[in-house]
């Protein structure tokens, strides 16, 4: 928690690269509404989960008082994004989502990717 001359709280929330991750999360839950519904426990759960975690993970880092608990969190967040990745690329092979779609996905990732690195370097 970090504490502004004017007395606000600043959290993990004033954080570009969880603010960035959460609209990874969002426009990845607003795709899977479109996925077959046998998917339901499967790659649709998977790609859930993954997504979530990195943002989750970059909050937690934020909490934790030492650098190497930081970068061990950013570490953890940086594999979500790359499963999450993986799923995007499986998905459009499945033909559950577009070229586009799949084009918009991974880009928003990049974006991310880029955001954790400078992040990690930031702290170490």
């Amino acid at each position: 928690m970090v504490v502004s001359k004017d007395n606000q709280v600043n959290g993990f929330e004033t954080l570009h690269t969880w603010q960035k991750s959460q609209d990874l999360a969002v426009e990845v839950y607003s795709v899977l509404r479109t996925f077959p519904k046998e998917e339901e426990f499967g790659l649709k759960s998977q790609l859930r989960r993954a997504v979530a975690s990195i943002s989750a993970n970059i909050a937690e880092g934020y909490g934790r008082s030492s650098i190497k608990d930081r970068s061990h969190f950013l570490s953890i967040a940086y594999g979500s994004l790359l499963e999450t990745k993986n799923f995007i690329y499986l998905a459009e092979r499945l033909e559950y989502i577009d070229e586009t779609t799949k084009n918009e996905l991974l880009e928003l990732c990049v974006s991310c990717q880029k955001l954790i690195h400078g992040y990690r370097k930031s702290i170490n």
